[in-house]
């Protein structure tokens, strides 16, 4: 009998134990965020301004011997970035202080190629300066990108170029109040102007910038901020692997804290990576970065706009967004009515929480206890959170309505204070009686976010299906949101055909040819049609369900390629380069470095610049980055028209446009000299021209 009552003592006291420890907060499941970068995701959008030397001469990258005397902004006014990016709903701004090109927008005293020996201001400015006073007018928070390579510094590639550069870094982190978010670009190594050498310097990323007594540095003058660094060793914010603005659907806040990162895991994090390293996602609401003319009619649209938030906050990542800034210094009124518009439009969808006040019911809740309840998940608190037991891995939250409700969006957050763990889940809605998936999905993270067609239903069921540990989920939300028609694409063929499509189902095209703008009044779209010569075609989609127009596509087409020849290759390859299409492709391989392309136009024609669409596999090595442009009227004495690079073509490989002294030519002759691997092939996706 004794032994009996000793056993059933024993026993009680390793139950109450049990529940003694699932009534505790969850232990830490794998690395978990700082302080500074729960500061950092929770701001989830802010803003990138771009602005130099190269703003003024059409550029992606400055060469580093570009005059200061350029730099001029009569209008300049870093309220206005500062304004539109609030009403943008962004909570900092980034302000590249010093591009490649070694430019510095504030009056270093460490070199004579910056703003105090520009006619701005008569060298009074400090562009950084304004920049800090409008983000604390604005109550938003400021972020400093200094490029490590420096195509101006005489001294770069040598030991005392990172005394210079630590020189400047702390210019910058000491005179101009709280930094939130240091970055520093990737690019480094390579032709420059050097202090007048004008030559190729080389040096090794991982070595040369000793960036470990460089973030040390970083720490002491400024313990508040993070680092962004895609050139050097691992900073407390990693790269997505492209510009494009999003990051994989799976992905793990999480890398590996040494050892080289492979495209995927940039893309994807580390499921068992061993430090918070997670994905901030840098993209331009234009094609590229600095503000060029010809990108005017390029801005991102708010359906654009709104796949970027999908694809980026909507997937556990930040939204780092560009605005190239005019010459004249002011962000174009087109980029700042469109990010306005966004930022409503992201309102608007995610107004009403439909989960809110509902009952909910939880498969499992850790240790029976209300501090860890169902309700938890739908109390729009950040710091209260649903959980399950230690032991129990996979588990489901009922939300019911009460009555059929519409709603086309799901999202979700993790507590990630204590780390990331969910692997897995479906979405099921309950219609007409009867449980139905509607979504599924991996990773979630600090917020995910999923789109699905409009669904009625009673009740919705969340189900984490796959956890790395218990899952501590703090907030759900359902929501139905406006739906947005994308703008129409354009492409026109070899043959002259011209082809409107879109990625929506079920619109209807308006389109005009003489570049105004088409209304439900236009043209209707009725299939492929013949427009041979230079037109501008502008459309529009129309979805009478909705009873919404698509902003604008635009397209400017130039001289008919109908009559063109590629002289010594085949037809069969000729087709992939001038029909339009971006996702075919022609590859040069037969040769060696430098490889010729050579056009026959057909005819003689004024030719003032060409267009070069590379292979969009950024992983091609057929991406041309250095070459030479000729002009001929028999395809025997050859006269060079252009040459240069295409800065930032493997990171951002869209169409790059180059003009020049117009001269007359039938033929044309594109020279790769080199190409994003080094190896001895060249691809292109579309080649045109730009006539008088």
């Amino acid at each position: 009998m004794i032994r009996f009552f000793l056993c059933k003592i024993i026993l009680s006291i390793c139950f109450m134990g049990i529940i003694n420890a699932q009534t505790k907060v969850p232990a830490p499941c794998g690395p978990v965020p700082t302080e500074n970068q729960m500061r950092w995701q929770e701001m989830e959008s802010y803003a990138f301004v771009h602005f130099s030397l190269n703003t003024y001469t059409d550029q992606s990258w400055g060469f580093g011997n570009e005059d200061v005397k350029l730099f001029n902004p009569e209008k300049s006014d870093c309220r206005q970035w500062a304004r539109i990016c609030k009403e943008a709903g962004m909570k900092g701004i980034i302000i590249t202080a010093k591009h490649h090109c070694g430019f510095c927008l504030w009056p270093s005293k460490y070199t004579e190629y910056s703003v105090k020996n520009a006619p701005w201001k008569n060298g009074k400015g400090d562009m950084v300066r304004e920049m800090a006073d409008a983000c604390k007018e604005y109550g938003l928070k400021l972020g400093i990108y200094l490029s490590p390579w420096d195509r101006n510094s005489p001294d770069y590639g040598k030991p005392e170029y990172i005394t210079y550069f630590r020189n400047q870094l702390t210019e910058l982190l000491t005179n101009y109040g709280p930094i939130f978010e240091v970055w520093f670009d990737g690019a480094n190594g390579g032709n420059g102007y050097y202090g007048g050498a004008n030559e190729t310097r080389k040096i090794d990323p991982k070595t040369y910038y000793d960036w470990k007594n460089t973030y040390n540095l970083i720490h002491k003058l400024q313990p508040n901020c993070v680092i962004w660094n895609d050139g050097g060793d691992r900073g407390d914010l990693r790269w997505v692997g492209t510009e494009e603005g999003s990051v994989g659907e799976t992905n793990w806040s999480l890398l590996n804290a040494t050892g080289d990162v492979p495209w995927n895991n940039l893309h994807f994090g580390v499921e068992n990576g061993n430090a918070w390293v997670p994905a901030e996602v840098n993209t331009s609401i234009r094609p590229e970065w600095f503000y060029h003319p010809n990108e005017d009619s390029k801005v991102k649209t708010v359906p654009q706009l709104m796949d970027l938030f999908y694809n980026s906050i909507g997937r556990n990542g930040s939204l780092l967004l560009n605005f190239p800034i005019m010459p004249n210094g002011l962000i174009h009124p087109t980029d700042g009515k469109n990010a306005i518009e966004f930022a409503k439009a992201v309102n608007e969808s995610f107004a009403v929480n439909l989960a809110m006040n509902k009952k909910t019911k939880a498969s499992n809740v850790r240790g029976n206890s209300e501090k860890f309840g169902a309700d938890n998940a739908i109390d729009a608190k950040k710091d209260s959170y649903w959980a399950t037991d230690d032991n129990v891995k996979t588990a489901s939250l009922t939300i019911d309505f009460g009555k059929p409700t519409l709603f086309n969006r799901f999202l979700a957050q993790e507590y990630i204070r204590l780390g990331q763990r969910v692997k897995a889940f479906t979405v099921e809605a309950l219609v007409d009686g009867n449980w139905k998936e509607i979504a599924r999905a991996t990773t979630i993270g600090y917020k995910r976010i999923l789109r699905f067609p409009a669904v009625q239903a009673t009740q919705v069921r969340f189900n984490v299906t796959d956890s790395k540990c218990s899952p501590v989920i703090s907030n759900i939300g359902i929501y139905d949101a406006p739906v947005f028609l994308n703008a129409p694409s354009i492409v026109r063929n070899q043959s002259g055909e011209v082809t409107i499509t879109t990625n929506d189902i079920g619109p209807i095209f308006y389109y005009t040819l003489d570049g105004s703008e088409p209304t439900l009044n236009s043209k209707k779209y009725t299939g492929p049609f013949v427009a041979e010569g230079k037109i501008e075609v502008k459309a529009i989609s129309y979805d009478p369900t909705l009873g919404k127009s698509s902003p604008v596509g635009s397209e400017k087409f130039d001289i008919s390629k109908k009559g063109w020849k590629l002289v010594g290759i085949s037809d069969e390859k000729a087709a992939a380069m001038l029909d339009g299409d971006p996702s075919s492709v022609c590859h040069q391989r037969d040769k060696k470095m430098p490889i010729d392309l050579v056009i026959d136009l057909g005819n003689s024609y004024n030719v003032r610049g060409f267009k070069y669409l590379p292979d969009q596999n950024k992983w091609s090595s057929g991406i041309i980055t250095t070459y030479e442009f000729y002009v001929s009227d028999d395809n025997i004495d050859w006269k060079l028209v252009d040459q240069g690079e295409f800065s930032n073509i493997k990171n951002n490989p869209l169409m790059q446009i180059k003009t020049f002294a117009p001269a007359m030519a039938r033929y044309i002759k594109l020279r790769a000299l080199k190409n994003t691997f080094g190896d001895d092939v060249a691809g292109y996706a579309e080649v045109d021209v730009i006539t008088e």
